[in-house]
């Protein structure tokens, strides 16, 4: 084996420039490869946690007559906190409909209330305790940017109270905050929970909790989803994203080794000569056929080291400076930061590294089975076979 890589390690470098051709071409998509997987990877990361520490807790209990897809079973999508929620350590959020009229436009809404003193998500309900005004709400910047609304503005509110009768009043918007997760910032408007309750009549009550413990909450008439449940949608879009990313890199890998199997289709014709003097020297045939197999790996293993030497450099880079996204993408309903910091797992690299030497070694055997069929007296005499 040892002499094998000698040989074949001389005969890539005599090759020269076609070579280091497909050296370049292999070590692109071997780049692209752990690139665009270090990127989903990434954006898999951040939007998993910010979901969890923005929206989803540890998990949230639904009332069973409201589903968060379907804006009409708001009506009756809600119910008396159960007693011992307070033990179960549930943080209670109520939602009603309603709209505003910003510079005479009719903006329909979510009104959501949830306890100014929680600390279960990241949203800074501090600022509805800390105001004087006789409504004060935040919202997020998108929504913010929707109603061309700024800190400190008064917009008139609507809402139906537990009768079905629409009452009104100016809200007072005391805080934007900024947040990756467009699920709780785009169309709502967030108050505290009392005067939700105080609005409408229906004190003491609620339309979904946030779970505080990582155990499963059970309370007859609500329904629990885990994280996984969840994030389910977040994570199928990102398994899409993975399978459409491969297709890519597929075509690209493919490229490479197609390169790599003409190379070793024209070297094993015009080194037949060489190929007999294996031979007649003593070389199995098998071994020649393992000499040219380990040639064709060799690219791999070349590209390898060719990729790391532009490769590392680039994702370090990423990783601190992280992907610009266009804002455009932020307005889809998808959880997505305006940059994705790559995360190039030690998994991702070896994976990499061992499909691209497995296919490089399959491809190089392929025309080298060829070998096996030659008559050394033939090849020793040049002829074409």
């Amino acid at each position: 084996m040892k002499l094998a890589l000698k040989l074949a390690y001389k005969n890539l470098i005599g090759a020269g420039l076609r070579t280091w051709l497909n050296v370049i071409v292999l070590s692109f998509a071997f780049v692209v490869i752990i690139f665009y997987n270090g990127m989903i990877d990434g954006w898999n990361e951040q939007a998993m946690r910010d979901n969890i520490a923005w929206e989803y807790a540890n998990g949230q209990l639904l009332h069973q007559d409201y589903d968060p897809l379907d804006p009409f079973s708001l009506e009756d999508g809600h119910a008396k906190i159960p007693s011992d929620a307070a033990s179960k350590k549930l943080t209670p959020i109520f939602i009603r409909q309603g709209s505003i009229y910003p510079e005479e436009r009719m903006i329909s809404i979510a009104i959501k209330g949830i306890d100014f003193n929680q600390n279960t998500i990241k949203l800074p309900t501090q600022l509805l305790k800390n105001s004087k005004a006789n409504i004060p709400g935040i919202i997020g910047e998108r929504m913010a940017d929707a109603a061309n609304l700024q800190e400190g503005d008064e917009v008139l509110l609507r809402w139906r109270d537990k009768n079905g009768t629409f009452d009104a009043a100016n809200i007072t918007i005391v805080g934007i905050f900024d947040t990756n997760v467009s699920t709780i910032d785009k169309g709502q408007i967030w108050i505290s929970l009392e005067k939700l309750w105080q609005m409408t009549g229906l004190t003491n009550h609620a339309t979904l909790f946030l779970n505080t413990s990582k155990s499963i909450i059970s309370i007859d008439g609500w329904k629990f989803k885990s994280q996984e449940e969840l994030t389910k949608s977040l994570t199928d879009i990102i398994e899409t994203k993975q399978v459409s990313g491969s297709i890519m890199y597929i075509l690209l890998l493919a490229i490479a080794l197609l390169a790599i199997f003409d190379t070793q289709v024209l070297s094993i014709f015009r080194r037949q000569r060489e190929i007999g003097t294996y031979i007649a020297m003593g070389m199995t045939r098998r071994q020649v056929v393992k000499l040219f197999t380990v040639e064709g790996s060799m690219y791999s293993i070349l590209a390898t080291i060719v990729g790391c030497i532009y490769g590392i450099p680039l994702f370090i880079y990423m990783t601190h400076t992280g992907i610009g996204i266009p804002a455009a993408s932020q307005d889809m309903g998808v959880t997505i930061s305006d940059r994705i910091y790559p995360v190039y797992g030690i998994g991702l690299i070896l994976g990499t590294i061992l499909i691209v030497v497995i296919s490089a070694t399959i491809v190089s055997f392929m025309p080298a089975r060829k070998i096996a069929k030659m008559n050394p007296v033939d090849a020793l005499k040049g002829k074409m076979q």
